[in-house]
């Protein structure tokens, strides 16, 4: 193993332009991590917000940006006893996955699903946690359940609609495009809503109301999801791409019950990552091998066009997930 990498770094915040390919040291393995040698990292919505100066990584966090990767286990550090060395795996990252090699807790590593390639794995982490997390942990979803969920054809929509539809929900989303809906019904949903000429309450409202919401929009339509609840429904925020700031009346919360409720993935502890890695090889990782879910793909661009891939990230023309080529 060489003691210097190729890495892709912030160099202010901005836009995508500010991405610039650099040499950075390989990082060594503490105790509990192991270093992987990257082939393949997952592009995020996130790690677009890091570029922005508007989602800061933890302290203890590498400052590149890439929050999930796919390849091979070079060095474990201390009392890790659950991988060896060559391994391939996919792992959620604390941050550093835009480079050669990374460094993370060994517990947030995945094996690759039977029969997947490390192009397709390295999809898995970021969106598979976040959607198992707060759909199913956080939401509790139940087989039968109305679900909506905005954003159908992003890598979290096009996750949800899968996992929910496997486990049974009837699924409900938005997306902004026919080409976009087709792609959500051919992955399971029932019915998906183009909300450039539909409105998402009047249809969900139509159908009873949505038992459970998951939303990254945010903005005016939290009140429009409270709307289009039903009584004792559930909503769960995991991002704010429209703002976090709206008026509203909670009133309709406690005379209907509803229950609003949220997070974000990359503050919790490690212990609480790992937990959520145990449940997905435990209830997930079987469907990922069977076939039964799958990552959707959009596009690959080489470590050095990370700018391009940001670019493209954030016209939302896109459906499913990006990566880049690493290794």
């Amino acid at each position: 193993m060489t003691d210097m990498m190729n890495a892709v770094e912030i160099t202010e915040p901005g836009g995508p332009d500010v991405l610039r390919l650099t040499s950075r040291p390989v990082p060594a393995p503490t105790a509990g991590d192991v270093v992987i040698k990257v082939t393949y990292a997952g592009v995020n919505r996130p790690d677009a917000l890091q570029r922005a100066g508007l989602y800061a990584p933890p302290p203890t966090a590498s400052d590149l940006p890439g929050l999930e990767a796919a390849g091979e286990i070079v060095a474990i550090g201390d009392s890790v006893s659950d991988w060896s060395v060559g391994d391939k795996v996919c792992a959620l990252l604390p941050g550093g996955g835009y480079a050669e090699y990374v460094a993370t807790p060994a517990a947030h590593c995945l094996p690759i699903p039977e029969g997947m390639g490390l192009r397709e794995a390295a999809c898995l982490p970021e969106t598979f946690f976040t959607v198992w997390s707060n759909v199913f942990g956080r939401g509790g979803l139940k087989a039968g359940e109305r679900f909506l969920v905005h954003g159908g054809s992003s890598g979290i929509g096009t996750t949800a609609i899968q996992l929910a539809n496997a486990f049974g929900a009837r699924v409900f989303t938005t997306a902004g495009s026919d080409e976009k809906c087709a792609k959500c019904v051919d992955l399971g949903a029932e019915r998906a809503i183009n909300y450039r000429n539909e409105d998402f309450v009047d249809v969900m409202r139509a159908e009873g109301g949505a038992d459970l919401i998951l939303d990254m929009v945010g903005g005016d339509y939290l009140p429009r999801n409270v709307k289009c609840l039903a009584d004792d429904g559930r909503l769960v925020q995991i991002a704010f791409l429209q703002g976090p700031k709206v008026e509203l009346n909670f009133a309709q919360v406690m005379m209907r019950r509803l229950t609003i409720t949220g997070s974000t993935l990359r503050p919790q502890s490690d212990q609480a990552k790992a937990m959520i890695a145990e449940a997905l090889r435990a209830h997930v990782w079987p469907l990922l091998a069977s076939g039964q879910v799958a990552p959707v793909m959009d596009s690959e661009y080489e470590l050095a066009n990370a700018a391009l891939a940001h670019a493209h990230m954030e016209k939302s023309t896109h459906i499913g997930k990006i990566v880049l080529k690493v290794g």
